[in-house]
């Protein structure tokens, strides 16, 4: 049993995922749910070292059993890219592995709508894809930045940790830069970010307030951000942002955040009919009325004028699920599990 052995099954599973647990068999997520890889024994707590180690260098070993953390890309040739995540679990190493294609996905298999590529051609401001671990909210990102590198001459700029896709550069140029290995943070990236001539800057993800404040001034000077969040909704998003923020610097914050915002995308995958999972997402546009919202510390009334928005490409995530039940793409019994008020997937509005 070898790591790149266990690497090709996931793939071949069509897995999202492989987790190496001490006292546990290779256990891959499948449509979202767990399974053990047949024939393999329970691993004991040599085994997860014995198979992580060799994709490491002596370096990185020392770190990750300093840290007891550590992240990685690791590119299998002709089978994928994964993002890995060593950690420690009852003193013991444990491994998380998260399969990366080393194509990305057309936005068509993604279910893009008009309104997600019209977001493509945003010239600034913040674009935010929100959502659990899992679901997908890299690949969207992924999608939508090959789109502007597609379509657009710009500078496209991305500061991840690790990098996941591996993008070619097409009418633009790209610049990939990972952390701990072109740069040491994202903050101290993008603070100097601006000095590199963007036009597009992806922030993988926003962890800190040092990482908040420069995003936000970055999205202020006249260019497009794109960042992820792990919130369940738009909403949340928009309050996770301002409770990085210290209180006094909070209405601050609020000015500014309404200003330079552009989109929220709140993202979920849920079983699809047929097989597989499928992406529903809610979209927030920020209009006046919402940036109002914001400045105003009105919150709570934003899902509410996101129902009135629908013309402007606005849904929340009730009626995405609603519209996917409907559709005949996803059963009544998945619309209803993950609606907020299921009462409404057969009331029409």
């Amino acid at each position: 049993m070898t790591i790149h052995e266990l690497m090709k099954k996931a793939v071949e599973s069509h897995a999202s995922d492989l987790h190496l647990i001490v006292g546990e068999p290779p256990t891959i997520r499948v449509d979202g749910d767990l399974e053990h890889l047949e024939n393999y024994p329970p691993l004991r707590p040599e085994d997860t070292k014995t198979l992580i180690y060799p994709l490491l260098t002596p370096e990185q070993i020392k770190r990750f059993e300093t840290e007891q953390e550590f992240d990685l890309s690791y590119d299998l040739e002709g089978v994928s890219r994964f993002r890995i995540n060593l950690h420690f679990e009852l003193r013991n190493v444990a491994v998380s592995i998260r399969a990366v294609p080393h194509v990305i996905p057309d936005p068509k298999s993604l279910d893009f709508d008009e309104t997600l590529y019209e977001l493509t051609h945003v010239n600034a401001g913040l674009v935010l894809v929100t959502g659990p671990s899992g679901a997908g909210k890299s690949t969207t990102l992924a999608a939508m930045i090959d789109i502007i590198n597609t379509e657009r001459r710009s500078h496209i700029i991305t500061i991840e940790d690790p990098i996941e896709f591996i993008f070619t550069p097409k009418q633009s140029i790209i610049e990939q830069r990972e952390v701990d290995i072109d740069t040491h943070s994202f903050s101290s990236a993008l603070k100097r970010v601006l000095r590199q001539d963007p036009n597009v800057i992806f922030v993988g993800e926003m962890r800190d307030l040092e990482t908040f404040r420069a995003t936000l001034t970055s999205a202020e000077t006249g260019h497009l951000v794109l960042s992820t969040l792990h919130t369940p909704s738009a909403a949340q998003a928009i309050d996770r942002i301002i409770d990085m923020f210290p209180p006094y610097q909070q209405d601050e914050a609020r000015l500014q955040l309404s200003s330079v915002l552009r989109a929220v995308i709140a993202q979920q995958l849920v079983p699809r009919i047929g097989g597989g999972r499928i992406a529903v997402r809610e979209v927030l546009i920020n209009n006046s009325a919402i940036a109002n919202m914001i400045r105003e510390n009105q919150i709570a009334q934003i899902p509410s004028a996101m129902q009135m928005g629908t013309k402007e490409g606005m849904r929340t995530m009730d009626v995405a699920l609603r519209s996917m039940y409907l559709a005949g793409r996803i059963t009544e019994s998945t619309a209803m599990n993950r609606m907020i008020d299921p009462e409404k997937l057969t009331t029409y509005y």
